[in-house]
């Protein structure tokens, strides 16, 4: 399957955009506000409890690439069904602002009678996160 791709140039800085991506209070801001913790490092695991509409996604994360201020990439799955994706932030200075790249491939596929794992509901979640949640956290932090 094609990854989800979602690209979006912040007029900020790559340090700014990469401490939204990875300092836990801003995190809390614009991405999930029940994430209980979370490092930048290789092996960091963190999970928590999203509820929709009547069902459980123990979303669990664990982190796998780390390269500071550039790119962090982590798998995600959820206790409560099969599958796993892995989702990669990449960063590139561009003219004073930051180009982030968000890649959200499937490893292994989830239940397709979900609606929350059809690829229309994954793309507009990556879309709203990162072109409306995120824009919106930046712009209001540092302007």
């Amino acid at each position: 399957m094609e990854p989800i791709i979602v690209d979006e140039i912040f007029d900020a800085s790559i340090e700014e955009v990469w401490n939204a991506l990875t300092v836990l209070d801003q995190m809390h801001q614009w991405y999930f506000p029940n994430i209980p913790d979370f490092k930048p490092e290789i092996g960091f695991e963190t999970r928590f409890l999203i509820q929709n509409e009547g069902r459980n996604f123990t979303h669990i994360w664990n982190v796998k690439e780390v390269v500071p201020k550039k790119m962090i990439g982590y798998t995600w799955n959820f206790e409560e069904y099969p599958g796993e994706g892995y989702s990669s932030f990449e960063l590139a200075s561009l003219d004073g602002k930051t180009h982030l790249t968000l890649k959200n491939h499937i490893i292994q596929s989830f239940p397709t009678d979900i609606p929350e794992f059809k690829r229309e509901s994954g793309q507009a979640g990556w879309d709203y996160l990162i072109k409306q949640s995120l824009k919106n956290f930046l712009q209001k932090s540092f302007s």
